[in-house]
């Protein structure tokens, strides 16, 4: 596929604890960034949840307590998040 780009477009990519908007949280971001000129640009982060993510989670994403037990969280990655996707198309 050929696309005329004018801006990047972003795929972002959520897992989290549960479906719940209201209860549950994000454990991982994950977000493709196409570029004008065809390239890629990929930002992959984990989150801690401030939360156990619960088991069935677990068996959806493969992220365990442990994995995220001393990564940031939400709040702490929000506005590196924001500022990469400045400027983006959603898609």
């Amino acid at each position: 596929m050929n696309l005329q780009l004018t801006r990047p477009i972003a795929f972002i990519d959520l897992e989290t604890t549960g479906v719940n908007i209201s209860l549950d949280r994000i454990v991982e971001i994950a977000i493709v960034k196409i570029m004008p000129d065809a390239s890629k640009v990929i930002k992959r982060k984990l989150v801690n949840p401030g939360m156990p993510i619960p088991q069935g989670a677990i068996d959806v994403h493969g992220i365990t307590n442990d994995m995220v037990k001393d990564a940031p969280t939400f709040k702490q990655v929000a506005n590196e998040v924001k500022q990469f996707l400045d400027n983006c198309d959603i898609g």
